[in-house]
Order: structure tokens, then C-alpha cells, then sequence
């Protein structure tokens, strides 16, 4: 054990030091080090006050002056994350995954608040809206980037964008615009990945498709009923599947086991690249055969259908990430409004997680820098959500 607790430490400060080019004070590396220590501790909110007693200040001001007028690049933190995340989890086989969470807010002040639908609760209430990209690798899953999405009634309110810190040149982009902005960047700074799934908020984009075919990645894409494919509407092509055909198979196990369902893949005669096909992939629940979800896959000729379900079921791993990085290292308890605070705050986040899922995956013993979602008691637990060994 207590050689598993030097490697921890030995991990937390190969990260630091990567961190510490971003940082032109000492005094910013050293604040830069609380922090992140005061995310990866045990304390159970990680807001200002808690985060700060953790560390030994005696009032959270040092801390919050440093998330909110810090003189540092966030992007830059994003990047020496994302290399970290590239070198100690990647894969050629690595899947990229774009995906939106709410961060539940009061008040009108936050930037890019406003009355609008979250998956998080379900339903339209006042938050704010980050997407993100994470990445997933038999090694482990992990967030690599971020985009907070700024609705249109916040690029055209100056006042509201002054007070917030909004940049002037910022436009407004779509959520499926933004997670093409981080895939594209991602794909640009060497991520190592071969697939790209989602579900049809991003699936329905054809801009994402597009764009990917055109560079060579595939892909394995949730589309809704409504979207239309050789001008064939997918609910109607649903309506009308066979009923011999079908196979199960696992998805990837889940919190109570495997993920079962009935499979069927639907062939297309469409145009496709030399050596590569689209194929329609149908899920259909067990227990109710008609709940059916229906993915885009392109892929090489050789592809099985089994890798097409393995890759769709690696869209669950997204929601590990936003469960577990706002249960465990705050990503959803800060107290900025600032435009440019939020991504320190974020960056910081996904840092820390970034380095207890690399902790996991080499089973090192990470409960020294953290206790893992209060709901789990060892690091065994955090490890089983993961499919890691334990």
C-alpha cells in the first residue's frame, strides 16, 4: 500500500509540473496546486469556503481571486490535459464522445443562463449549458474538452455580455457546432481515435458526419426518427424492420451487469467511400421490443456488427464522466459568473478527473488525493463503474 501511495503522489506531481508552464508567477503555481488539491479532496461540496479550509486558508478569497481575475490560459490548461489524457489512456482504437450537461443556476447574471432544457433534470429549467467532449479507451473514460454553449438572447445582449466578460468576437454556434469545434481540435492535437459516437442531438448533424468521412474517422451515431437517410425516414424505416434477423448482444456492462438488447443491422446502397460502408444499427429493448433506437454507422467493409454495438454502448462512458466529475471533483460547484472563470473552473475539474481515472486505470491507490462519490466507500467501487480491474 504504501508503495501504491508514492506512485499516487508521483502521478499528482508529474501533472503539476506539466501544469506549471501555464502559471508566470510561482504564487500562481502555488494557488494553481490548492486548488486542485482542494478538488481532489474529501470534502463534500467543493465550493470556495469548503475547498479553502481544505488547503489550510483561513477565507476562500485568495482562491476565488485566482479562478476570477488569475492572469493564465485556461485553453492552455485544456491542452496539457488533453496531451496527459492522449499519452496515459489513449488508443488507436480510442472513441471520441460530444455531449451536453446542465449546471443548475438561479438568477440571470451567470453567463449564458436562461430557461432551457437539460437532460440533467430532464426538463426546461434556468441553467447554464456546457458541451463536452470526452474520450474512452478500454483504459479508462475521461473529459478532454469544453464549450460553454451561449444562447443567441446572450450574443445579442451587450450589457449582459460586458458584465460577464463575454468577448466581443465571439458568435453564437449551435451545440453540435461546438462539439465539431472540439473534435476537429482534438483531431488537429494528435488525440489518438478511431470512432465517434453520440446520441442524435450531435448524430442528426450532418456537418459532424461530413466532416468526419471526409478525414478518414468513423463513426457509430445515435439518429432520431425524424432525420432521413437515402430519403428514407428513419422512423418510418423502424416501423417496417422484419421480424427474423435480429441478434443479441451486449452493449458493455452496466451499474446492475451487462447491457442487453436485440440488434439488427439495416443495409444501405448509397455512394460510400472506397473499402468503408454505412449500415443503419437497430437497438430494441428486451423487455419492451418497441423501444428501438437507431445509430448511422460508417466503418470499414471488414468492420463486425459486434464492434458497431461495442462502439454505440461506448456512449454510456459520457455519462459516467458527468456523474462522476460533478460527484467527485466540482464540476458543477463553483460560484463564477464570468465567462472566462467558468473555463478556469472547468479546466481545473477536468484536470483532476483526468488524473484519478489514470490513477484507476494503473490501480494506484488515488484515495490519498481523493475520496471517490461519497456514495462509494473504496476506490473497488469507482474502479467496477469503469469496468477496470480491481
Amino acid at each position: 500500500m504504501e508503495i501504491e501511495v508514492r506512485e499516487a503522489e508521483a502521478e499528482y506531481n508529474k501533472m503539476m509540473n506539466r501544469l506549471g508552464e501555464v502559471f508566470y508567477s510561482g504564487l500562481g503555481f502555488e494557488n494553481a496546486q490548492k486548488y486542485m488539491k482542494g478538488l481532489l479532496s474529501s470534502a463534500s461540496r467543493k465550493n470556495g469556503w469548503q475547498v479553502s479550509e481544505t488547503v489550510g486558508e483561513k477565507t476562500p478569497y485568495k482562491l476565488q481571486q485566482f479562478i476570477y481575475r488569475g492572469s493564465y490560459s485556461a485553453d492552455k490548461i485544456r491542452d496539457i490535459m488533453r496531451e496527459y489524457v492522449s499519452e496515459e489512456l489513449g488508443e488507436a482504437e480510442g472513441v471520441l464522445v460530444p455531449d451536453d450537461t446542465g449546471f443548475i443556476k438561479q438568477g440571470d447574471k451567470s453567463c449564458g443562463v436562461q430557461r432551457q432544457y437539460t437532460g440533467t433534470v430532464g426538463k426546461i429549467c434556468n441553467c447554464q449549458l456546457g458541451v463536452f467532449l470526452s474520450y474512452a479507451s478500454s483504459k479508462g473514460h475521461t473529459p478532454i474538452d469544453r464549450r460553454l454553449y451561449m444562447p443567441e438572447v446572450w450574443i445579442e445582449d451587450k450589457v449582459r455580455r460586458d458584465e460577464a466578460g463575454v468577448p466581443e468576437d465571439l458568435k453564437f454556434a449551435t451545440k453540435p457546432e461546438l462539439a465539431l469545434e472540439m473534435i476537429q481540435e482534438a483531431t488537429a492535437a494528435g488525440v489518438p481515435y478511431k470512432w465517434v459516437t453520440g446520441d442524435c442531438a450531435y448524430g442528426d448533424s450532418r456537418k459532424i458526419r461530413k466532416w468526419l468521412e471526409e478525414n478518414g474517422k468513423c463513426y457509430v451515431l445515435n439518429i432520431s426518427r425524424k432525420e432521413y437517410i437515402e430519403e428514407s425516414n428513419i422512423g418510418v424505416l423502424l416501423s417496417e424492420l422484419p421480424c427474423d434477423g435480429w441478434f443479441e448482444a451486449s452493449c458493455g456492462d452496466g451499474s446492475k451487469g451487462a447491457r442487453v438488447y436485440d440488434w439488427y443491422i439495416h443495409e444501405l446502397s448509397g455512394e460510400t467511400p472506397q473499402a468503408f460502408k454505412h449500415v443503419i444499427l437497430v437497438r430494441r429493448s428486451k423487455s419492451e421490443p418497441e423501444e428501438m433506437k437507431a445509430y448511422l454507422a460508417f466503418a470499414p467493409q471488414d468492420t463486425s456488427a459486434q464492434k458497431l454495438v461495442e462502439v454505440a454502448g461506448t456512449r454510456w462512458t459520457v455519462e459516467m464522466c458527468f456523474k462522476e466529475a460533478k460527484g467527485e471533483v466540482g464540476l458543477d460547484q463553483y460560484e463564477v459568473r464570468n465567462y472566462y472563470s467558468w473555463y478556469k473552473h472547468i479546466s481545473f475539474a477536468m484536470a483532476a478527473l483526468a488524473l484519478i481515472t489514470v490513477l484507476a486505470s494503473k490501480s494506484f491507490d488515488s484515495k490519498t488525493l481523493q475520496q471517490h462519490n461519497p456514495a462509494s466507500s473504496s476506490l473497488d467501487d469507482f474502479k467496477k463503474g469503469r469496468n477496470l480491474l480491481l
